[in-house]
């Protein structure tokens, strides 16, 4: 028969591998909590950035938030550059857009995509203002959008810093005061961005 002294010792011995066991099965959980959250924190495909369209000569104030007759044609230029689908293989179809949250002074962010927003039945988010860029960044990278194919529709005076903050290199900053025909396009590799700066078709002079 066993001493009381060796019985002790099994019942501890017992004791601690049912303790190793029980933190065994609540740290699996947490693992596959992290890995779920690593997952969900991979970048969208590709990210494309553009200037919103011309606006209107300064004047009127109450018209300061529209778009200039070469705007919306800009608009409609951005239309032709996705659609019919494929029709640019070097811009993917964007499945959603952001623009800038209008202001008493510009709407012009989300009416330079309406035209292609409604063509691809698509809701314009307007949930950051314009200098809030680094918000509108870590939504991007959130994880939500993995895999996904963005459009963004800004300001010019934040867009190199948003491309920053997207963790790709502007190729100028500042951005041109009179530059409003090119696209920025950053695809993500292995979580890396690399940045493309596109021209898409100039507005023609008889619109301006």
């Amino acid at each position: 028969m066993p001493s009381t002294r060796t019985a002790f010792r099994l019942s501890g011995m017992l004791l601690i591998c049912l303790s190793l066991a029980l933190t065994a099965c609540h740290a699996s959980p947490a693992i596959d909590a992290q890995s779920a959250a690593a997952a969900t924190s991979q970048p969208p495909a590709t990210i494309l950035i553009i200037r919103h369209a011309e606006k209107l000569p300064n004047g009127d104030p109450t018209l300061s938030p529209d778009l200039s007759p070469a705007g919306y044609a800009r608009a409609q230029l951005l239309l032709k550059a996705f659609l019919p689908l494929g029709v640019r293989p070097d811009l993917p179809t964007p499945q959603y857009i952001f623009a800038a949250a209008p202001s008493s002074h510009s709407n012009r962010s989300a009416l330079t995509v309406v035209p292609l927003a409604d063509a691809l039945h698509l809701q314009i988010n307007q949930d950051f203002k314009d200098h809030d860029y680094a918000g509108l960044a870590a939504e991007l990278l959130s994880g939500k959008y993995a895999g996904k194919v963005v459009l963004v529709s800004w300001h010019h005076g934040k867009i190199p810093e948003l491309a920053t903050a997207l963790g790709a290199t502007p190729p100028y900053n500042p951005w041109p005061e009179d530059q409003f025909d090119r696209i920025w396009k950053i695809d993500y590799n292995n979580g890396k961005a690399a940045l493309h700066d596109l021209p898409y078709e100039a507005v023609p002079a008889s619109t301006r």
